[in-house]
């Protein structure tokens, strides 16, 4: 226990060694991916999941606060900027010399793929429609199979990028041999990451994302459909509205 307070514990490497040398890329590398996969993609789908109504809107009067939808695209294009870095830096480095090195190799191709795929899924989300838009039809508004397909794949590969992630983070903390005070504040972060998560869930912040726009009116035609993804809230007893985008 009396390691856990002493500085020169924290500033040794996993594996107790004496000396901590890293090639620049190798640093570099590690420092992107990090701001890629434990920052920027988990604050957006943070963002995603947790604003699309925030706390001061009148909801359902005040519908389609698009604030969410500004801040997961931002910080989701940044990350995988971030990720593109990374890729670039170690192209073509490193030996793999160790177990984890080798999982480290390929659970991080594995999870650039699915972040690659993420950003192809919400190119290809279609379209929008509803009463604010010029063309009432559309696949979201009319929650198309195309549409309740996307958000099932885009969801669902989401959260199993995030976790993959974790786990190949790890693996590069061991292969890097860090020091233990990354491991730490990472660690650290992680659980404050999923406490956050657990209030807002627990204060029922997840809106289903087409109620989020055009409200609870169970005139909407997606109203009449089973919510996509786990732990969604889907008010349809509240006030009906027809509502216009704010």
């Amino acid at each position: 226990m009396n390691a856990l307070w002493s500085l020169d514990w924290w500033l040794t490497p996993l594996s107790g060694a004496t000396e901590h040398h890293l090639p620049d890329w190798m640093i570099w590398h590690a420092r992107t991916m990090v701001a890629a996969w434990a920052v920027l993609l988990p604050l957006g789908v943070l963002a995603a999941r947790y604003f699309k109504v925030t706390p001061k809107q009148d909801w359902p009067r005040a519908l389609d606060n698009r604030a969410w939808w500004h801040a997961h695209r931002g910080l989701q294009y940044g990350g995988m900027a971030l990720v593109a870095v990374g890729v670039y830096l170690a192209w073509n480095q490193g030996a793999q010399a160790t177990t984890s090195a080798f999982w480290h190799h390929w659970l991080g191709w594995a999870v650039v793929i699915l972040g690659a795929g993420q950003l192809v899924s919400a190119w290809a989300r279609g379209s929008k429609g509803g009463p604010t838009e010029p063309t009432l039809r559309g696949d979201h508004y009319d929650m198309t199979a195309h549409r309740r397909w996307f958000e099932r794949l885009h969801k669902g590969l989401g959260w199993l990028a995030i976790a993959a992630a974790v786990l190949t983070v790890v693996l590069g903390l061991v292969a890097a041999d860090a020091p233990r005070w990354m491991a730490g504040v990472l660690t650290a972060w992680w659980l404050l990451l999923g406490a956050v998560a657990w209030r807002w869930q627990r204060q029922g912040r997840c809106i289903d994302t087409y109620q989020a726009i055009w409200g609870p009116d169970p005139r909407h035609p997606g109203n009449q459909l089973p919510v996509a993804g786990w732990g969604v809230r889907r008010p349809l007893n509240e006030s009906p509205t027809r509502g216009s985008s704010t």
